[in-house]
């Protein structure tokens, strides 16, 4: 009898694991705001990367003569956050005076950058999906605040493409290719 009743839990349990297994994952939901945030902290922990990758000795690097060297492509983005979110909090943009290319090492470029991902945080985090569409004064125009965080990404997306190609020309693998050839490898894929 006992033999009997663990066959019959033995079995129940295999049913049940095997409908467990043919049931499809519950679905998730993407908002805007969440999404868009999930974006902006990946982003920034790109550029972090690509920052700290290139070697100090190439911050002054430029493919031609006519681009920004590497450094200056660090402080741009790293500035144009610093207005974008003074834009957002309502406030005197706190590094209105400083130039992008103006003379930094390598720490000094990265902790610019780093300041300017602290600064924008808590005004980019504490953006919902309602007040996304709320809106400040930029100048005479009026603007959605949920503007600041699609062109923070927009604008920080196309400044890490341009320093991922000037990491590629030195020879350096761009940290996001990094990313991807490690998920490779633990997949197997």
């Amino acid at each position: 009898m006992f033999t009997v009743a663990r066959v019959a839990v033995t079995i129940a349990l295999a049913a049940a694991s095997a409908a467990q297994a043919q049931t499809p994952p519950a679905g998730q939901t993407f908002t805007m705001s969440a999404t868009l945030l999930r974006g902006y902290h990946g982003l920034q922990q790109n550029l972090l990367a690509a920052a700290e990758k290139m070697p100090d000795a190439d911050y002054a690097f430029k493919p031609t003569p006519d681009v920004r060297p590497f450094g200056q492509l660090v402080a741009h983005v790293a500035l144009s956050q610093f207005g974008t979110c003074a834009l957002l909090k309502g406030e005197a943009n706190p590094k209105k005076d400083e130039k992008e290319d103006a003379p930094r090492t390598k720490p000094e470029q990265i902790a610019l950058l780093k300041a300017s991902t602290d600064y924008c945080d808590p005004a980019l985090q504490a953006l919902t999906d309602q007040s996304m569409n709320d809106t400040v004064k930029a100048g005479p125009n009026t603007v959605a605040k949920g503007l600041a965080l699609t062109s923070t990404n927009t604008h920080g997306n196309e400044m890490y493409g341009t320093m991922a190609v000037y990491l590629r020309l030195k020879g350096l693998v761009p940290p996001t290719t990094e990313k991807e050839n490690a998920a490779r490898k633990r997949t197997g894929a």
